[in-house]
């Protein structure tokens, strides 16, 4: 009797067919029309309940904070969400659930989240997973990554040495397989294709091209795997600027759906040669987080109580306080 073969116990919270998932991109629009549209409109139109959402950037650095918020003000609920290196836009979305607002988190394919890096821990997003309200599945970043490969490459999962003999395996839903070529045991890693993706980039043109300065981290992988892609920008530049030089697109016009333009879009991140993280914000969002009325009052005031992003960013500081996080990108890509 042959023994069947380790798998993980952790749910799949999307479809990793590769056929279901192309019937899906069969209609895509592939022309070259204008994209451009507010993040309300893009979020309004592309982001729904109940959708499997990935988030591009890493960490705190070049994440679509602007998209993020609009997603809570819009009451969007129940999303899946892919936490890879997931920190301040998994802090946020947590914001949707346990405030009184329904419930903006339903499940999450965990690899890093809760913590912001060296800045500590999130209580409310600590306080969401602890609830048990979300569910969770957990992988390496290494894998999510794979995931994010597999679908871009159209396949139902990719096979590697990563998660095998390890803790993170059992609360996966990977699974062991035998090399046919070799017998040698690898992990199958299953196809991660989202709904919706949202990404933060350096420039965009009006059709969907974008460039990204210094690490593209598995961005051009997710938006070649998700059935829709916003994508916001530092800057709207005119396509002939993407024809001079195709090499520099990490991300084509075809994948994108709509084109917001959002200076600042990804504060209080770190958006890499334009400006740095807001410490002082993050350590405030942080510390308020511990009592959940003062919280609820803090939201209020900084992202369901404004109109729009600019309107939090006024409230925290407005272009001064950008000017500022500038300098100091300035200075440090100086290494001064």
């Amino acid at each position: 009797m042959t023994t069947p073969l380790p798998r993980g116990q952790g749910a799949l919270f999307n479809d990793p067919s590769a056929t279901a998932n192309r019937e899906r991109f069969r209609d895509k629009p592939r022309a070259l029309v204008d994209k451009t549209m507010t993040v309300a409109e893009a979020v309004r139109r592309f982001v729904r309940s109940g959708d499997y959402l990935a988030v591009g950037g890493f960490g705190c650095d070049r994440i679509p904070t602007a998209a993020v918020h609009e997603i809570l003000r819009q009451g969007v609920q129940e999303l899946r969400f892919a936490g890879h290196t997931a920190t301040h836009d998994f802090q946020i979305l947590c914001a949707g659930n346990g405030t009184g607002r329904g419930r903006s988190l339903a499940a999450v394919d965990a690899a890093y989240v809760v913590g912001l890096e060296a800045r500590g821990l999130s209580p409310h997003a600590r306080r969401v997973l602890e609830s048990g309200e979300v569910k969770t599945t957990e992988w390496s970043n290494y894998t999510l990554a794979v995931r994010f490969k597999a679908a871009a490459m159209g396949l139902p999962f990719l096979p590697a040495r990563s998660l095998l003999g390890t803790d993170t395996f059992r609360e996966s839903a990977a699974c062991v397989i035998e090399c046919p070529f070799t017998g040698e045991k690898l992990a199958a890693i299953p196809a991660l294709y989202p709904d919706v993706a949202i990404l933060h980039v350096h420039e965009a043109d009006r059709f969907g091209n974008c460039r990204i300065r210094g690490t593209t981290v598995a961005d051009p992988d997710v938006a070649r795997a998700s059935h829709r892609v916003i994508v916001t920008c530092e800057r709207l530049v005119p396509h002939e600027e993407f024809r001079r030089d195709p090499s520099l697109t990490a991300v084509p016009f075809f994948c994108v759906d709509a084109v917001c333009e959002v200076p600042f879009g990804s504060f209080p991140g770190n958006m890499p040669y334009e400006y740095f993280s807001d410490e002082r914000h993050l350590r405030e969002w942080l510390e308020v987080e511990a009592d959940l009325p003062d919280y609820q009052a803090w939201l209020e005031r900084y992202v369901f109580g404004v109109a729009d992003f600019n309107g939090y960013l006024d409230r925290c500081g407005g272009l001064a306080r950008m000017q500022e996080l500038r300098r100091q990108e300035f200075l440090l890509d100086r290494g001064r």
